[in-house]
């Protein structure tokens, strides 16, 4: 408290948990020697703070198998156990004297309360069952698969040399791929290639459609990608991909694109987080545009610029499936030379959510907004907007109705135009939790229902054709979990989206995330 000491808690390559006691002036001359330390043994220290005159230290640890409140007295070095709870306690505040706040864990969670921290000489702990089947069956001793400490380190082959760009890659893996092009299939084979700690990782698909009436110059598809940090870069020649075998979706494009990128972190302090993110391009022979599958163009050379600039502060209190408060914006500028034109594109979102007072449950407001100055008979010079997005078997994001190109209701890339804005309201329910449905290889832990309402307008500036569309849907997600490792999504949605002088659409969706 008095800005005097600093305490830690250490992990040491060897596993060894400790907490140390370090002095300020010390630090600033680079000097970590602890003034105090201790430990407790194989169980990991916790959110160890100073009392209020210096004296103590309070902290949690498993030593008993069940999170306890600890003591530790700077001027005698004692350790002494001041609760003995069978559910457990966490991060301790002191409140003056003995008194603690800390957090009780309960099944329904963290529940804040005040006990005395008075020592106890007991601490009994409690019956671990493996412990307990370990004595019946000493059998089950010889099934350890051994220490670490038992290989030769020190009479290991060591080596020190540069870490350099392309010199750690080894194979990584390779094996046969099926993936979609436009209405076909093609087969094929990819490798994977990285580092031995994957700082450096990329990977080579190529694969053909042999069963096809596509023309011979797009049965052949190619692609690399490549990562560094937070470089990136990517090639590709008739991009396939196999998700474009399974949904309306497409990502697979004609003709070649070559192209870079860096992702940016400028602000890290969780949950605050500003990225900043560069892409450029160079792309040809393309007869979609590049993010509209349904939009048609004839473009022998294409160069593009992206800068997108995106804050997120979003916040969910314990037990929550999704954000329930906070605020995200993105702005996002584009520059794109087509054969001899140059179009340029801008646009914007805010998203602001905020918690209702049923458990879980949070309502949000989501707006965007965008601008092309050049010619809105020209694709590249216009936005366009439709449909859920998502495939029936998919990997993006579950919630695609929240993205700034989707109407769901209308079909894909169906509106359009050189300005726009949109409005979402979107009201998350509290999930559903589920105790028994699956097995436990699995099982459906939880269920999440979404409703939302949403408006576009396009061509602001021209009456004959401005465009205004209203919508409204439902969206319920299912978490999957498969041999507890494996998490997946099936989201199942709805929507009806509803223009003057036309009758209403609809459209339903049905999705599977096999990755998150």
């Amino acid at each position: 408290p008095d800005g005097t000491t600093l305490v830690a808690s250490f992990g040491e390559i060897n596993g060894k948990q400790d907490v140390r006691v370090l002095s300020i002036e010390a630090l600033k001359k680079k000097d970590a020697t602890p003034l105090a330390r201790f430990d407790f043994a194989q169980s990991v220290p916790n959110d160890f703070t100073f009392s209020a005159d210096g004296r103590y230290l309070y902290g949690s640890a498993y030593l008993t198998g069940v999170s306890n409140i600890f003591r530790y007295e700077l001027a005698s070095g004692t350790v002494e156990a001041v609760s003995n709870t069978d559910t457990g306690f966490f991060r301790p505040v002191p409140l003056g004297g003995d008194d603690l706040l800390v957090f009780r864990y309960t099944g329904s969670g963290f529940v804040p309360t005040r006990i005395v921290a008075t020592p106890i000489a007991d601490v009994s702990p409690i019956i671990f069952l493996g412990e307990r089947l370990a004595a019946d069956h000493p059998v089950v001793h010889t099934w350890n698969v051994g220490s670490p400490l038992v290989i030769p380190y020190e009479s290991l082959d060591k080596r020190t040399q540069p870490y350099r760009l392309f010199g750690g890659l080894r194979l990584e893996s390779i094996y046969p791929i099926v993936q979609g092009y436009k209405d076909t299939g093609a087969v094929g084979m990819r490798l994977n290639i990285s580092d031995r700690i994957r700082l450096n990782r990329g990977s080579i698909s190529a694969s053909y459609s042999p069963f096809t009436d596509l023309p011979s110059s797009e049965r052949l598809h190619v692609e690399a990608d490549y990562e560094r940090y937070d470089w990136r870069g990517h090639a590709a020649y008739n991009k396939a991909d196999f998700y474009d075998l399974v949904g309306p979706t497409k990502t697979g494009r004609k003709g070649y694109v070559v192209g870079a990128g860096r992702s940016m972190t400028l602000i890290y302090d969780e949950p605050r987080r500003l990225t900043l993110e560069l892409d450029g391009s160079v792309a040809g022979n393309l007869d979609r545009l590049p993010d509209f599958q349904n939009v048609e163009v004839d473009v022998a050379r294409l160069g593009i610029f992206d800068a997108e600039l995106t804050f997120s502060d979003l916040r969910k209190s314990l037990g929550a499936v999704d954000s329930e408060s906070g605020t995200l914006w993105t702005a996002a500028a584009q520059a794109a030379a087509v054969d001899r034109d140059v179009f340029t594109r801008v646009r914007g979102s805010f998203d602001r959510g905020m918690a209702l007072p049923a458990g879980h449950m949070s309502i949000w407001f989501r707006q965007a907004a965008g601008f092309s100055p050049n010619d809105r008979s020209q694709p590249f010079a216009s936005f366009f907007f439709g449909g859920f997005g998502n495939n029936y078997v998919d990997r993006g994001t579950a919630q695609r109705y929240r993205e700034t190109y989707s109407m769901p209701g209308a079909e894909l890339n169906e509106i359009g135009g050189r300005n726009f804005v949109k409005s979402m309201i979107e009201l998350n329910l509290p999930p559903v939790r589920f105790q028994r449905l699956g097995t436990p290889g699995f099982y459906v832990p939880w269920m999440r229902p979404a409703i939302f309402v949403g408006g576009l307008g396009t061509n602001l500036d021209d009456r004959p054709s401005r465009r205004f569309l209203y919508n409204a849907g439902a969206q319920v997600d299912f978490s999957i979990s498969a041999l507890s490792v494996l998490d997946m999504t099936l989201s199942i949605g709805g929507a009806v989206a509803f223009e003057r002088g036309q009758a209403p659409r609809r459209e339903a969706m049905v999705s599977l995330k096999v990755l998150r």
